[in-house]
């Protein structure tokens, strides 16, 4: 069976999967547009988000304090491992149903995170290490909403940045990233 989170989670994970599986290892310590994350950095994030969100999909807490290193004998298989464990997690119905004890706010919004972080750390982890990224376009719109509807809670915990100017007519992608605060043009310094 499947939810409309699993299936928007099935068209964006194999896009980030991709990116991830090609990071080498002396890229690691590139910059990200993430500010205070370097690769390594952003890597143990979004592995932490795939597995933590799985636990979210079954309205169970987690515990976000615990800081493991990932990046371990055969971390890029894992992580694709990982993801698809939460396509799988979130196709659950009841993964959608009610309020998040662990999150306190409803668990379509907690799916609709797990998306977004895909999504746009996929984008950051492209960029930060020269490669091309495409999101999956159908998601697009539902990050877009989720975004705006997040965005003032996020920045004024430090999760986003304030807002960058974009022209209104650039592709949603750009237009979203723009949303959490990051330059659709930045480039690594380094590379």
């Amino acid at each position: 069976m499947a939810t409309q989170t699993s299936d928007l989670l099935a068209a964006a994970a194999p896009r980030t999967v991709a990116v991830v599986r090609a990071i080498t290892d002396d890229q690691l310590d590139l910059p990200t547009p993430c500010r205070e994350y370097a690769v390594r950095d952003l890597l143990n994030h979004l592995y932490e988000v795939v597995v933590n969100f799985q636990t979210l999909a079954a309205r169970k807490p987690v515990a976000w304090a615990d800081k493991p290193d990932h990046l371990v004998e055969g971390w890029r298989d894992q992580f694709a491992v990982q993801a698809r464990r939460l396509i799988e997690a979130w196709s659950d119905p009841a993964s959608e149903q009610g309020v998040s004890p662990g999150m306190g706010m409803p668990q379509s919004v907690v799916g609709g995170m797990a998306l977004l972080d895909l999504t746009v750390h996929g984008w950051d982890l492209a960029v930060a290490t020269g490669q091309e990224y495409e999101p999956a376009p159908e998601a697009l719109p539902a990050l877009q909403e989720l975004t705006g509807q997040l965005a003032p809670q996020a920045r004024q915990m430090g999760v986003f940045a304030e807002p960058v100017a974009v022209d209104a007519a650039l592709p949603d992608l750009p237009r979203l990233l723009a949303l959490t605060g990051r330059d659709p043009a930045w480039s690594s310094p380094t590379r």
